[in-house]
């Protein structure tokens, strides 16, 4: 029996790939967003792409603020800049 893989869409380029090959931004109870370096905090979770344009793409994209409520604080999308340089798989 083969093991079934979970898979999630990018919020930036909105393909699916597998859940482990992602990056998660979770929304708290308190109503903030932070980066989910464990992929297993509780709350709402959006997924990106280990990529710096999917990021760009995502922040761009006014359905995600609309849908989401989607809102990073200057030193949250620092954090995720830097999870994305330091795990960006080539």
């Amino acid at each position: 029996m083969i093991k079934r893989l979970p898979l999630r869409t990018c919020v930036g380029c909105l393909n699916q790939w597998p859940k482990r090959e992602l990056l998660r931004i979770v929304r708290t109870p308190e109503e903030t967003w932070q980066y989910d370096p464990t992929g297993k905090a509780n709350g709402r979770g959006l997924y990106i792409c280990r990529n710096a344009n999917c990021l760009a793409r995502a922040l761009q994209n006014k359905n995600l603020c609309k849908k989401y409520g989607f809102q990073l604080k200057p030193e949250q999308l620092d954090c995720l800049k830097l999870a994305l340089d330091g795990q960006q798989e080539v």
